[in-house]
């Protein structure tokens, strides 16, 4: 009798997918599943490249060893709480409610795409670490959850993980964006994000828990964050300018 082998990871590119996937959220920006369809129809080896790092290294080794899942601390509110008011999981919480926002939400929105690390214990707990800290890099970064600070987000994550479904994703959105608002520096903006991002410390590979307690700038020294200062040149105006884009879209004008 033939010995079981476990399923191989797919690595297939799905040009076709990734294509329904960035038409669906073009009709509607804020279908945050469709992100995460773009993001595993392009990824190639890529997470199975970043997964070899990650578990080669001693804290991804811990935290695999240890079952350690990320969104159980991210959802204990009581928690975060009560962590010390300049530590960067206060900073993070205080982001989630200022944003109407809750960690469980990534993890709604990506279940609409398939995840091949379902098949492995190890890579769906490194891949779901991986979904569930990206409001964590906002907070890390500076960069907010408007379309620009969005898009730089993602850009700085980039030299990270070399997903070419991100990679795709800041691509059009620099031209969405440029397109809706010509006054913005776009391009300067992201460029920094990039290059900040390149310089900052392997963010797949971070002990996301152990920082929580630390000062926010402790942490950001720490893993090399250099502060968005192109970003942070146009920040205040990019409510209005959202606010104005929609009321011209919708005919209807935004909350404040």
């Amino acid at each position: 009798m033939q010995s079981q082998t476990s399923p191989q990871p797919d690595t297939r590119v799905k040009p076709l997918v990734a294509l329904r996937a960035i038409r669906a959220l073009f009709r509607n920006k804020e279908d945050t599943g469709q992100v995460f369809k773009v993001v595993e129809a392009l990824k190639g080896d890529s997470i199975l490249r970043n997964f070899e790092r990650f578990k080669a290294s001693e804290t991804g080794s811990k935290i695999l060893g240890d079952r350690r899942q990320l969104i159980d601390t991210l959802c204990n509110k009581d928690y975060l709480a009560n962590l010390p008011e300049n530590s960067y999981g206060k900073a993070y919480q205080d982001f989630l409610t200022s944003e109407k926002l809750t960690a469980e939400g990534l993890v709604s929105a990506s279940e609409e795409a398939p995840r091949w690390g379902s098949r492995e214990a190890d890579m769906a707990l490194f891949t779901a670490r991986l979904r569930d800290s990206h409001d964590l890099h906002h907070v890390l970064t500076g960069y907010g959850r408007n379309p620009v600070g969005e898009l730089c987000t993602l850009t700085f994550s980039y030299p990270h993980t070399r997903n070419r479904g991100i990679g795709v994703l800041v691509l059009i959105g620099m031209f969405k964006i440029k397109k809706d608002m010509r006054d913005v520096p776009v391009f300067k903006i992201v460029r920094q994000a990039y290059r900040n991002g390149k310089k900052a410390a392997w963010l797949p590979g971070v002990d996301w828990e152990a920082m929580l307690p630390l000062p926010l700038e402790e942490v950001r020294r720490q893993l090399n964050i250099l502060p968005p200062t192109e970003y942070q040149k146009i920040e205040k105006c990019l409510k209005c300018k959202e606010a104005d884009y929609q009321s011209q879209h919708t005919g209807m004008p935004q909350p404040a």
